[in-house]
């Protein structure tokens, strides 16, 4: 197997920590109603903001190919769940500024459909969690 990406989370008390994924930084903790300080986005909005990222990259790299005016591209999501559940849904709304037709837009949910983070979420992954002594 080859490593795709590589973070490093450090946290030494509460529920902020400091994420490093290459060279840069940033910062997660959960909300003050959660318990947290609201330092940085929460894990789920973390994930969100992954699964909106490759969603634009993806579109962009395609309409690109295509020779398609995007204009600008608005990823809107939210994930929800039923009660204490894990979650289960993920909404996502594509809106892009560029002259599209119908056909075009319906193209690129296609394409939505198939990015990588998209594809990883719908598969499932198998997560191998060891526990050492620092």
């Amino acid at each position: 197997m080859s490593r795709i990406a590589h973070v490093i989370l450090e946290s030494t008390a509460g529920y902020g920590a400091e994420v490093k994924a290459g060279r840069h930084h940033l910062i997660t903790d959960e909300s003050t109603a959660a318990g947290g300080a609201d330092a940085g986005p929460a894990p789920f909005q973390l994930l969100l903001a992954a699964l909106a990222a490759c969603t634009s990259t993806t579109l962009r790299m395609y309409a690109e190919r295509k020779g398609w005016n995007l204009g600008t591209i608005h990823v809107d999501l939210d994930i929800s769940r039923e009660g204490d559940q894990p979650p289960s849904k993920i909404g996502r709304i594509i809106n892009v500024s560029g002259p599209l037709d119908d056909s075009q837009r319906q193209r690129l949910a296609e394409i939505a459909e198939k990015t990588p983070v998209t594809r990883t979420l719908k598969a499932g992954l198998t997560i191998e969690t060891s526990v050492k002594a620092a």
